[in-house]
């Protein structure tokens, strides 16, 4: 029987909480931050929980079946 891997990316990305919640960062936040207003900035600072509708895939990648 293979090993279960759990996907590369996935594991760098979402960070599980110690209630069980997975959390991931917002986007656009990476670069090209100068055209961006400061109230939008930050707006996309800190992380927030995974939507329910993302749940399900998210869990797959993460092997927390």
């Amino acid at each position: 029987m293979p090993k279960v891997k759990t996907h590369s990316r996935a594991k760098k990305t979402f960070k599980v909480t110690g209630s069980g919640k997975i959390t991931r960062r917002k986007a656009f936040r990476k670069h090209l931050l100068t055209k961006k207003s400061a109230k939008r900035r930050r707006s996309l600072d800190g992380s927030v929980f995974i939507h329910s509708a993302n749940l399900k895939l998210v869990k797959r990648m993460l092997n927390m079946r």
